[in-house]
C-alpha cells in the first residue's frame, strides 16, 4: 500500500516491475493525486476534512482522519499475510498513516513491513516543519520494532548525474528487489525452510530489524556478503552483536563449501551474531548467480541522527 504521493508513486513502480501475487492499493487526501495512480484499488482518506485537496503537511489532521476512517483501513489490510507499507516522510499524509498503520496492524495476522523514504537534507534544512513530521514518524515507527526499511535519498547522489525521473526508479528498482527476495523467501518452501511463522518469531527476538539483499556469482561468496551489508540504499547502523536471519538461494551446482563461506563472512561481518538462523533453496537447475536474503534485527537506524542531520557549511580541507 502506498501512503501519500511518494509512497503511491513508488507502488505503482513496483507493479510494472512485477510482483505475481500481490495486490496494490494507495490511499492518500489527494484527489486528483490519486486518480493518477495505476494500481488495483485506491482510498480516498479524510474526503470531510480535506475534500481531496491533500493534507498540507498536517500531520495531526491526517491521523484525525484515520482514526475516522480506522475500521475500513484494518478491515482492508488485515486479512493479508504480508503487508508493506510505502510512504514518503515530510508531508503529512504519508508520516501520519505509516506509524498509524504499523501500529494497527499488530492487532491482525498481517505482518506489516514499513518502507520510509527519507528526504534529501536541503529539503529538511529549508523546512522545520517537514523535518517534525519526519523526526515523529521515524521515532515512532523505531519504538514499534520490527521490521523497517529505511531508504535515504541522500545515497541516491551515486546517481546525480542522471535524470531525476531514472534516479527515483532506480531507487524503486532496488525496492522491488527487496520487495520480491522476501515475499519469494517466505513464500516457497526451501530445503532448509523459512517460512512467515519463522519470520515472525525471529522479528519476536530480534528487535528493530532491516531487511538486505545481495546477488553475485556463486563463486563469491564474499562479495555477495559484502554487497547486502554495505552496498546498500537502506540507511541503517549495526549494533556489536546483532540477530540474523539468513536465506540463500541457488542452483544445484551450489556447494556445501560455499554455503559455509557465506556463512563465515556474515558472522564476520555481523561481529559473531548473538542468534542467526539460516535457510537455503536449491533449485533443480544450474545458476551462476545466487541470492541472499538477511533480515538483520537489533538495529538503530542512524535515520534521525545522521541521514537527517542539517547539511552545515561544507569543510575546510587541512593543509
Amino acid at each position: 500500500m502506498g501512503l501519500g504521493g511518494a509512497g503511491s508513486e513508488a507502488v505503482e513502480d513496483l507493479v510494472t516491475l512485477g510482483l505475481p501475487g500481490a495486490r496494490a492499493l494507495a490511499v492518500n487526501t489527494d484527489a486528483m493525486q490519486l486518480r493518477r495512480i495505476g494500481v488495483d484499488d485506491r482510498i480516498l482518506l479524510g474526503q470531510r476534512e480535506f475534500a481531496g485537496r491533500g493534507s498540507g503537511g498536517d500531520r495531526a489532521a491526517v491521523l484525525r482522519a484515520a482514526e475516522e476512517s480506522r475500521e475500513e483501513l484494518v478491515r482492508r489490510l488485515g486479512e493479508f499475510e504480508l503487508v508493506f507499507l510505502l510512504a514518503g516522510l515530510g508531508g503529512g499524509t504519508g508520516s501520519a498513516l505509516l506509524p498509524f498503520l504499523s501500529r494497527e496492524l499488530r492487532g491482525t495476522s498481517a505482518l506489516p513491513v514499513p518502507i520510509v523514504f527519507l528526504p534529501f537534507r536541503l529539503e529538511l534544512d529549508a523546512n522545520s516543519a517537514a523535518r517534525e513530521n519526519v523526526e515523529g514518524a521515524v521515532d515512532e515507527l523505531e519504538e514499534l520494532g520490527g521490521m523497517l526499511l529505511a531508504l535515504a535519498n541522500e545515497k541516491l547522489r551515486r546517481f546525480e548525474s542522471l535524470p531525476i525521473h531514472r534516479v527515483f526508479r532506480a531507487r524503486n528498482a532496488y525496492l522491488h528487489g527487496l520487495v520480491s527476495s522476501l515475499v519469494d523467501m517466505v513464500g516457497h518452501p526451501s530445503q532448509l525452510n523459512v517460512d512467515l511463522a519463522s519470520l515472525k518469531t525471529h522479528l519476536r527476538h530480534a528487535g528493530l530489524s532491516t531487511l538486505v539483499i545481495g546477488e553475485q556469482h556463486v563463486s563469491e561468496p564474499a562479495r555477495l556478503v559484502h554487497q547486502a551489508l554495505a552496498d546498500s540504499l537502506l540507511d541503517f547502523r549495526l549494533p556489536e552483536h546483532p540477530s540474523a536471519l539468513v536465506h540463500l538461494d541457488g542452483g544445484s551446482n551450489l556447494t556445501l563449501q560455499t554455503l559455509e563461506e557465506v556463512l563465515r563472512e556474515v558472522r564476520e561481518r555481523l561481529h559473531e551474531p548473538e542468534r542467526l538462523v539460516f535457510g537455503t533453496r536449491i533449485r533443480p537447475e544450474v545458476r551462476e548467480v545466487v541470492r541472499l536474503t538477511a533480515v538483520v534485527g537489533g538495529l538503530r537506524p542512524r535515520t534521525v541522527r545522521e541521514a537527517l542531520r542539517p547539511a552545515g557549511p561544507p569543510a575546510v580541507p587541512a593543509r
